[in-house]
């Protein structure tokens, strides 16, 4: 009876093997003997019991991290020409050393689900072949100066474009949700002299920055010069050709009243010019000159300069 009653035990302990819990987070995979037969989602669910079934959980929505390539902290290569991971070669036959860091997760897929427990075990390390072979695809086709100067903001980019299509091709059953710049300097040998390479473009760029904005405010002073020149050259011409018009406009109105009076009256002309001398004479008296009339010098049709002299006075020596 007792051992009735122990094996009917045992053999509820084993039933109740096939109950399972599934997080929140999570999703499972159930293979019995070997083949995929479920998916179930969050929650109790209940399968075979143990030596049956299979139950791998996948925590599908946690986010992971792994960093690839150059690792400071490591101990150097065992052999003294083997470059240490991440130390890649630019297209201008110079060393720099490159980390990447990304953030992937399991797909939600239920094929994702069945490659990534088929290849849980390498999936991180495929991951990171396939994320340090393309950084060194980039670095090859680039300068260093190009490397250090774009590669914390163009690196990600272009690794990110093209790591999910070489990640898919491998059934990793991952995604990866983003890559960023760890480590991008030169080697420890060189880094002084690339420090003071880089001191130096900086400066020359300052150097550049200033002699445009200094460039800039002249040319903005010119234009502004060359505005004024142009605003007082379009006044003066306005104002010219406005006296000019009027000046036009009086001198056809005298003429077209000589003509109207010339049909008339003979001596117009001389009528006109001693008009016009009057107003030469008025123009020289107003100016403090002493304007006198010479006629009664005149004798025999000549002009008595002697007479005129003692009038005016002798010349001044």
């Amino acid at each position: 009876m007792r051992f009735r009653y122990l094996f009917a035990l045992s053999l509820v302990a084993y039933l109740l093997t096939g109950v399972y819990q599934v997080g929140p987070d999570e999703r499972a995979v159930v293979k019995r003997f070997g083949r995929v037969v479920a998916r179930p989602g969050p929650g109790l669910n209940v399968g075979a019991p143990w030596g049956i079934d299979r139950v791998e959980r996948v925590p599908v929505r946690a986010a992971r991290q792994v960093r690839v390539g150059f690792d400071p902290d490591a101990p150097p290569a065992d052999a003294p020409d083997a470059l240490p991971p991440g130390q890649l070669l630019t297209g201008d036959q110079n060393l720099v050393n490159v980390q990447l860091v990304l953030d992937y997760s399991v797909g939600e897929g239920d094929d994702d689900l069945d490659n990534y427990v088929l290849h849980r075990g390498g999936a991180e390390a495929a991951l990171a072949r396939a994320a340090e072979a393309l950084a060194a695809e980039w670095a090859a086709g680039r300068t260093i100066d190009q490397v250090l100067l774009t590669g914390n903001s163009a690196l990600p980019v272009w690794v990110m474009d093209r790591l999910a299509g070489r990640v898919a091709d491998q059934k990793l059953g991952v995604r990866v949700l983003r890559a960023n710049v760890g480590v991008l300097a030169p080697p420890d040998e060189v880094r002084p002299a690339f420090d003071a390479v880089n001191q130096a473009q900086t400066a020359i760029r300052t150097r550049e920055t200033q002699a445009r904005q200094e460039a800039e405010v002249r040319l903005s002073t010119v234009r502004a010069l060359k505005y004024k020149l142009e605003q007082e050259a379009a006044q003066f011409r306005d104002e010219q050709l406005a006296q000019a018009t009027a000046d036009a406009t009086a001198f056809e109105n005298e003429l077209a009243a000589y003509r109207t009076a010339a049909r008339t009256n003979r001596d117009a002309l001389a009528a006109l010019w001693w008009f016009e001398m009057q107003l030469a004479l008025d123009a020289l008296a107003g100016r403090g000159g002493e304007v006198k009339p010479l006629d009664h010098y005149l004798q025999s049709g000549e002009l008595n300069i002697y007479e005129m002299t003692k009038f005016f006075g002798a010349p001044r020596r």
